[in-house]
């Protein structure tokens, strides 16, 4: 497992609703991703089985399946805690519905899922936690 770990500074959300704060994660880290040689395929993909935050296919042609988590503080743990056995379940479900859709026919080396876990200090400068092959 290989786990990157990087800090960055964003204007991010002032309400603290949970939507907001996501969408600012998902952002962060699709860009994040971009910056090291990745190309985003889909953005907030949704299955029966749930959705899927970011598909991207890194430059070794490998499409990886990424789940974003992302917390103002790790009072209550940390952000890629909270992907649990049963969000698992559903993610690689979610991910087998998007590789058989007719529109998402990409060639490929194979599939990874990654966690990108996003906290937030209390300037509101983002650490991210990049952990590959997480599941």
């Amino acid at each position: 497992m290989n786990t990157t770990i990087a800090s960055t500074s964003h204007c991010t959300p002032q309400a603290s609703d949970t939507r907001s704060l996501g969408a600012f994660g998902e952002r962060v880290a699709a860009e994040w991703l971009e910056s090291r040689g990745c190309r985003i395929l889909d953005r907030n993909w949704r299955t029966r089985y749930g959705e899927l935050d970011i598909v991207a296919v890194d430059p070794q042609g490998v499409i990886v399946f990424v789940e974003v988590k992302t917390r103002r503080s790790t009072r209550y743990g940390l952000p890629q805690e909270s992907v649990t056995a049963a969000k698992r379940t559903h993610l690689r479900r979610a991910a087998v519905q998007w590789l058989i859709d007719p529109d998402h026919r990409v060639p490929h080396r194979g599939t990874r899922f990654d966690v990108i876990a996003i906290t937030l200090d209390a300037a509101d400068s983002a650490s991210i936690n990049c952990i590959e092959g997480a599941f």
